[in-house]
């Protein structure tokens, strides 16, 4: 395996990272400091060294932000424009993302670790095109004509919601914003965006690009700073009328508790996981492999979905594990500016302590290394891919979402036994099933209780498609028209038929 965690960029000299521009709150069309004076520090995880000073919103600024965006909704133009003319906004809100994906993609990659070239190809292209697609369903937005039983005629309405919380996680910054505020905007929705604190700097380069593009003032609200202060003052806040939130299991029990003890708001929770991939017998070894390696490492195996749980049929078994090895070999953790990487460094120093923690567990538990578990030499949070194999359904890096690149294997013998222990956990987010067999891909896939079944592929993600989860992966669905219909009300309207002989 390569390592080059040199940790500063200089592997593709045509990349220049640029002057940070926006570090404070986007409050009703304007940057301003927040009302406490406060910032703190957005960290580059390729060399632990401070990018810029960011706004520190709290509880006041929440409050100034939820002000503006209530005025928006109550009394401004967005909830009342054509869906068309929403569209057009929207469309130019995409266009101008697209014309600044260069500069987007640096912010994300110095700011979260992530892989500068799949920034400039998937994820900033990715939200552009989430955003246009909710623009094509702003004007397509209808209730339905009811026939009733008694003597009334009535239909319904689908109106925004009002004004919105997204509070978004830092391992996909850019495609969350779109995921998030595409749909609400589409609705005629206001809103208030919470970015991670770890990977603010995209997000408020997206309000500017908004305000560019039209959006008027107080329909997008940007307020950065930590969980504890502004993402609970944004849950618990009474103006706020529904909370989207992606994050951890932990943390979304508190956003919920908070919705439910404020003015019992609704939420959509998209949460943890600790998704299987089952390979059967008959599959192609080598392409499953490959499947396999990154449906765990993808992202630094910052994403939560990334299949850490890899149960492998008997017949197979060795063959699987030589293959792994061969190619885990080839893959490169390394500066995430260069197009050689295949992994960057992981978020910040918190994340990486918690990653080699769960490192140190499976080897005190008695699982067997089977390929790296080590921090690479050098600057920045770099981990080496880590596989462990001979691991129980008990321990605990079988059981806890790490967040990272750490893949386990396990044997199995029978399709009932795969379904059994793909099941025994508390999340459901994802799964994938590797299998030339349609019966028991079909069996597998309505047998494992998950929001999300991949059938020979993996991290088959579509805007067309939902995504969410079952169990402790939380409950709502993001992207298709699923992900809008959350943002929409539904009220229903009757009326009399005077003439009718009922009455």
């Amino acid at each position: 395996m390569a390592v080059q965690s040199n940790g500063n960029g200089s592997s593709d000299s045509h990349v220049k990272v640029p002057q940070i521009k926006f570090t404070k709150l986007f409050i009703n069309g304007e940057f301003v400091d927040s009302v406490s004076g406060k910032t703190f520090e957005t960290i580059d995880p390729r060399n632990g060294e401070v990018i810029a000073e960011i706004a520190e919103g709290g509880k006041e600024d929440v409050d100034l932000a939820v002000k503006a965006a209530r005025e928006a909704f109550d009394h401004g133009p967005w909830p009342r424009l054509p869906g068309s003319e929403r569209r057009k906004i929207m469309m130019k809100f995409a266009d101008l993302i697209d014309e600044n994906t260069q500069e987007l993609a640096t912010l994300d990659a110095i700011d979260a670790g992530k892989l500068f070239y799949l920034c400039k190809i998937m994820d900033i292209p990715g939200a552009a095109e989430t955003i246009r697609y909710y623009a094509g369903a702003a004007d397509k937005i209808h209730g339905e004509t009811l026939k009733m039983s008694t003597a009334l005629q009535g239909y319904t309405l689908h109106e925004p919601i009002g004004v919105v919380g997204h509070i978004i996680p830092w391992n996909f910054p850019s495609q969350m914003f779109a995921m998030k505020v595409g749909p609400a905007l589409a609705a005629g929705c206001t809103m208030v965006v919470k970015p991670a604190e770890q990977t603010p700097l995209s997000a408020l380069y997206y309000a500017h690009l908004a305000k560019l593009a039209g959006i008027p003032d107080g329909v997008l609200n940007v307020v950065t700073g930590f969980g504890q202060t502004a993402g609970a003052a944004i849950s618990s806040h009474m103006d706020i009328d529904m909370v989207s939130f992606t994050g951890s299991t932990e943390v979304g029990r508190l956003v919920m508790q908070a919705a439910a003890t404020s003015n019992l708001k609704p939420v959509c929770l998209e949460l943890g996981g600790k998704s299987p991939i089952l390979i059967f017998d008959d599959a192609d070894v080598d392409k499953v492999t490959e499947l396999a390696l990154q449906g765990t490492l993808f992202n630094k195996g910052e994403i939560c979905v990334a299949g850490s749980r890899i149960f492998v049929q008997e017949g197979i078994y060795d063959k699987f594990l030589i293959k792994l090895k061969q190619k885990v070999k080839n893959w490169v953790v390394g500066d995430p500016f260069d197009p050689t990487s295949h992994q960057g460094p992981q978020v910040d120093k918190k994340q990486y302590d918690r990653i080699l923690s769960y490192i140190e567990h499976g080897k005190k538990e008695g699982a067997t290394l089977f390929h790296g578990g080590k921090p690479c030499d050098g600057k920045g949070y770099y981990i080496e891919p880590t596989i462990f194999t001979d691991v129980t359904d008990e321990m605990t890096i079988a059981k806890e979402e790490i967040f990272g690149p750490v893949m386990s294997v396990f044997k199995f013998k029978t399709v009932e036994e795969a379904i059994k222990r793909a099941n025994a956990t508390k999340y459901g987010l994802a799964a994938g099933v590797m299998t030339n067999n349609i019966n028991i891909a079909n069996t597998v896939a309505r047998s494992i209780r998950a929001g999300a079944i991949w059938i020979n592929c993996y991290f088959a993600f579509d805007r067309d498609s939902p995504y969410g989860g079952y169990k402790m992966s939380g409950f709502g669905r993001d992207m298709g028209m699923d992900g809008l219909k959350k943002y929409l009300a539904v009220k229903a309207v009757a009326t009399p038929i005077y003439n009718s002989p009922w009455l």
